[in-house]
């Protein structure tokens, strides 16, 4: 009799040569149309290899506590923890789709005491430990060890086109890990700025309500001398005392923007202080934006929705197998006999092997139904990622405008803070010489104030415009190996 061995190979062969087929659409990217610049003028388009913000980017702005938290985020942030555990999550589902693809291989081993006669039957079964009990008549014990393999080749390519899919979702899963860090690293970010703001409007407070001490002593002393009214002493208080209540509030806009970095960076808030630093003048950088398509690999968001789009197209394939029949291969080597000791003798050796085909002829229309969904879910997938691509151009255009706007309107501010400025110390000379009322004093001197404090706003926001801009641009990171 001929070994079966080679026959199983054969067979073997033959399906794994089917198994070259797969059914359903091969992925490609979903078309877009992009502009080859973006729309803002006076920037310079860069070259990829050239766009300034890479790896750490927060160190453009040349602020070492800043860079200090940042780095603190990568680590000890709890949703880029949880997004790098739902990122291994992909991957293990990546390894388990993958098993698929592979046979299945199992040994078993049982003892079987059977008997029959008068006094019954005693049966043991050590694979299960159930025992039945009798005792007399004749018995006999019987040995098997065997080794049992099953297959099901993916003729269709089902397994593949899941694998695939499981792999797209890895590297959306891998880029939602870099979107969660990048978001997490801009607010960040923005609320250090915010709070070096809020130090810097707490300085100006603090001077300026020395200054209007100042001035509420000179209108004291002018309504001693009885030269000037005591509203002239009124109004000075009623200033004081609303700038001494705008400086305390500015405390605690300062305890929540510290709270909030406390919690970015994974910390307690009441274990977490940062001090103050009135003098705080933190870079503006140039950020060179580089030319549309190039956020289709720096974007985060833009490559998660494109692996989604990418998985949700193998889907299509995995639904399209349906329609085909299924084929599972078996096979199993052992031996059985009643003596342990000759239990591996070639004669007591016992193998099968067998094919088994199946067909579904009619479910009512359940794969058509699957299939038409799995491309309904692409073409949703599909039209999200064009829109994700929509948005972020969106979002650069609006940086690169406000960064070009807040650099005029800084300028501006600038000038306008100055003249302020000189505009109130001439007013309050003149009403120590008694040229002007108090009036105008108050009215010079809270036009001071709100020029120098929206001065102080603008140079955060443009700080603020910069950090935005490079979220826009999509950071550091670069889109996952497509493998």
């Amino acid at each position: 009799m001929r070994h079966p061995l080679p026959r199983l190979l054969s067979s073997c062969a033959a399906a794994a040569a089917l198994a070259g087929c797969m059914v359903g659409p091969n992925y490609s990217r979903p078309a877009m149309t992009l502009a080859p610049t973006f729309k803002e003028q006076g920037w310079t388009p860069a070259q990829p290899a050239d766009l300034a913000p890479r790896g750490d980017w927060w160190t453009i702005f040349a602020d070492p506590t800043l860079s200090a938290l940042a780095a603190r985020v990568n680590i000890s942030n709890q949703n880029v923890v949880a997004a790098e555990a739902a990122y291994r999550q992909a991957q293990a589902l990546v390894a388990e789709q993958r098993a698929a693809l592979f046979p299945t291989l199992s040994l078993s081993s049982d003892a079987t005491r059977s008997g029959s006669g008068q006094g019954g039957s005693a049966t043991v079964v050590t694979g299960s430990g159930t025992i039945v009990g009798g005792a007399g008549g004749r018995s006999s014990t019987t040995y098997r060890l065997s080794a049992d393999a099953s297959w099901a080749p993916d003729v269709w390519g089902a397994v593949r086109r899941g694998i695939e899919g499981a792999r797209a979702n890895a590297q959306a899963s891998e880029a939602d890990l870099a979107g969660a860090r990048l978001s997490a690293q801009a607010t960040l970010v923005t609320d250090y700025f915010d709070l070096r703001m809020t130090d810097a409007e707490i300085a100006l407070l603090t001077e300026t309500v020395a200054g209007y001490q100042r001035s509420r002593q000179i209108a004291q002393n002018r309504y001693n001398a009885g030269i000037a009214p005591r509203s002239d002493v009124l109004q000075a208080q009623s200033l004081l005392a609303t700038t001494q209540a705008n400086l305390t509030d500015l405390a605690r806009t300062r305890a929540a923007f510290e709270h909030a970095i406390a919690v970015l960076v994974g910390e307690t808030p009441e274990t977490f202080s940062l001090p103050a630093d009135p003098n705080w003048a933190g870079a503006i950088p140039q950020v060179p934006a580089g030319v549309p398509s190039i956020l289709l690999q720096r974007r985060p968001d833009i490559a998660g929705a494109e692996r989604r789009a990418a998985s949700a197209s193998a889907q299509i394939g995995v639904q399209t197998a349906a329609y085909f029949p299924n084929l599972a291969l078996t096979g199993s080597y052992g031996f059985a006999g009643s003596e342990l000791g000759t239990l591996l003798n070639a004669s007591n050796s016992l193998w099968s092997f067998g094919a088994s085909a199946a067909q579904t002829l009619f479910n009512g229309g359940l794969t058509g139904a699957r299939v038409r969904g799995a491309r309904a879910a692409y073409d949703q997938a599909a039209a999200e990622y064009r829109q994700t691509v929509l948005a972020a151009l969106q979002e650069v255009e609006d940086q690169l405008a406000a960064t070009r706007v807040l650099a005029d309107e800084y300028a501006y501010r600038q000038s306008a803070a100055r003249d302020a400025d000189l505009a109130a110390t001439m007013v309050l000379n003149q009403y120590r010489e008694g040229q002007v009322d108090y009036t105008s004093v108050v009215t010079a001197q809270v036009s001071a104030l709100s020029a120098r404090q929206s001065l102080v706003q603008a140079a955060a926001a443009r700080q603020t415009a910069a950090a935005a801009l490079i979220q826009a641009l999509g950071g550091g990171w670069t889109e996952p190996a497509q493998k």
